[in-house]
């Protein structure tokens, strides 16, 4: 039933002003504390480590994962959690060489060190680069596919879900990142409880479909229902090795995906930037150990609603325009739930879009207020009147999202593959104009100039080889496959990722050291190797999750 009842909205409301009343009391505790405008963006000094982990996870996980990644959990299977187990080893090289680097040298944002390293040219090329990218792809595909999702569940209409998500999230953003950062911490409680216990009834709904009882006899025939769900690495022979290209996503691209997202991303690296050095570890690490639990929540049930839907349910819930839509998967299991706790899943869904939605948009006026407006259009603004802008930019920022999201294709594509596609893009020059910024100080700005624009034009290059030239050539390396949809031997996103990282990382060497023999010497910036030695407890912790890491790829490989 696609609708909710009474209790539903009961559980959602209560959720609601917990959400908004902690978050308006953390507003007016800390109004008086300070009114700089470091301190309204950053939260400079104030977040905890369980508050930093708690916002990094909140903001990350939205309907991107619920949805996208539950739908892909339904095509592809276990594989697809790649992106989020990686992610935890991934945070953990952020904490110990990222951070340390961003807080020596009192970093705030992205533009502020490509203007510290390279020169205001780049930083302001990107600047408005990531600004652009925010809006039209992030933050439009959070919204709508936030709205979808509920209205799958509610019934209710698209457009007022949408603007009823973009209000909400207004809301929590205008306090600042204090009171995202708070209000997170409520927020992944809903998320994780929600998302646990939808995994709880979705699997045992699998196992009373085979006539058994319990939630372990569920995972137990999802098992053996869907072995080739349960695969982490593909072959090539496999239909999904587009999507997932084998060991590369072990080795290859998807470690510069999750570096760039979790090392080089304004929207994440927020979250630490105003806390001092063990802080931000403790909070990064405390973010790696959710990021563990985060398949059980998204992938979990899209392969259980697989196994369901194989034995004959909820088929037509699943399609749409005569094709089956595995993004449908999340908010089909959601229908399936209880009065109640249905509400309670609602509302973890909600959740998880607001805190996304919040934390992007104080990012994007984050860039815009300290970045483009204070450096070139108001240089003596006042530290009221830089406040005062970014909560219009994030007003301004919401509203185009409302407007352009619903032109933009993204439920064609599916909601995962969409964002992945378009990042996918520019991640690779990014990377190793950052890669590079950090550890090599011969590094110049042409270099960064080219790694900018030039991994954007070599990513399209890669996309659109395939209708060059055959490729097919590329197959027995794995580098190639035959694309079900095209006909054409295409090479795997995540390669072209690869691909296009080290032509960046080799021509920035080479312009660099031109532009070094020409006497150009670019600005360093302060390294000391004594502060990526990390401290006695964030070690063990990292230990744990890498044994945990190995012991999933050893069952799952």
């Amino acid at each position: 039933m696609n609708t909710l009842q009474t209790s539903d909205y009961i559980v959602f409301l209560i959720y609601f002003l917990i959400v908004a009343g902690y978050g308006l009391w953390i507003y007016n505790r800390k109004k008086a504390e300070s009114a700089s405008s470091k301190d309204y963006f950053l939260a400079e000094g104030s977040l905890t480590w369980w508050a930093i982990g708690a916002s990094l996870i909140a903001s990350n996980i939205s309907a991107e994962q619920f949805i996208g990644m539950s739908g892909s959990g339904f095509t592809l299977g276990l594989a697809i959690a790649a992106y989020e187990w990686m992610a935890a080893a991934t945070l953990i090289i952020v904490a110990i060489f990222f951070i340390p680097v961003y807080l020596k040298n009192k970093i705030f944002t992205m533009p502020q060190f490509l203007n510290q390293r390279y020169n205001g040219t780049v930083a302001m090329i990107m600047a408005v680069f990531w600004l652009l990218l925010y809006v039209v792809v992030n933050l439009t595909s959070i919204l709508y596919l936030g709205a979808l999702a509920i209205t799958s569940i509610s019934g209710l209409d698209l457009t007022l879900c949408m603007y009823a998500l973009a209000i909400f999230s207004i809301v929590i953003t205008l306090g600042g990142m204090k009171v995202i950062g708070f209000t997170d911490v409520i927020q992944v409680f809903f998320l994780i409880l929600g998302g646990l216990i939808t995994t709880y009834l979705a699997l045992n709904l699998v196992s009373d479909a085979h006539g058994v009882q319990g939630t372990l006899n569920g995972f137990t025939i999802l098992t053996k229902e869907a072995p080739d769900h349960f695969h982490m690495i593909f072959d090539k022979t496999s239909p999904h090795y587009l999507d997932v290209p084998g060991l590369t996503m072990l080795v290859g691209g998807l470690w510069i995906v999750n570096l760039n997202y979790w090392g080089c991303n304004q929207y994440i690296t927020q979250r630490a930037l105003g806390a001092d050095l063990k802080t931000a570890r403790n909070g990064i690490l405390f973010a790696a150990f959710l990021k563990m639990l985060m398949p059980i929540i998204v992938v979990l049930p899209g392969i259980a609603a697989f196994v369901l839907y194989q034995k004959g349910f909820f088929h037509a819930e699943m399609m749409q325009a005569g094709e089956i839509n595995p993004d449908k998967a999340y908010p089909v299991l959601l229908n399936l739930l209880p009065t109640g706790l249905k509400g309670l899943s609602f509302a973890a869904l909600t959740a998880a879009i607001v805190a996304s939605l919040a934390g992007k948009a104080n990012s994007i006026a984050t860039i815009f207020t300290l970045d483009v407006y204070q450096k070139k259009l108001n240089p003596t603004a006042s530290e009221a009147n830089l406040v005062k802008v970014g909560k219009i930019t994030v007003i301004i920022s919401m509203i185009l999202a409302v407007i352009i999201a619903p032109y933009l294709g993204i439920d064609k594509k599916g909601g995962f593959q969409y964002i992945q596609e378009y990042t996918g893009f520019v991640s690779p020059g990014i990377f190793a104009m950052f890669i590079l910024g950090f550890f090599w100080k011969k590094a110049t700005s042409n270099a960064a100039l080219f790694a900018t624009i030039g991994g954007f034009l070599l990513s399209v290059f890669f996309k659109v080889l395939p209708t060059m030239m055959d490729l097919s050539f590329l197959y027995d390396f794995g580098f190639a496959v035959k694309s079900a949809s095209s006909g054409l031997y295409e090479i795997p996103f995540l390669d072209r990722m690869g691909f296009v990282f080290v032509i960046c990382i080799v021509g920035m060497i080479i312009i660099s050291l031109i532009d070094n023999k020409r006497g150009v010497t670019p600005q360093g910036l302060e390294v000391d190797t004594k502060m990526f030695n990390a401290h006695p407890g964030f070690i063990v912790g990292s230990l744990i999750i890498i044994l945990l890491l190995v012991a999933l790829y050893s069952v799952y490989w």
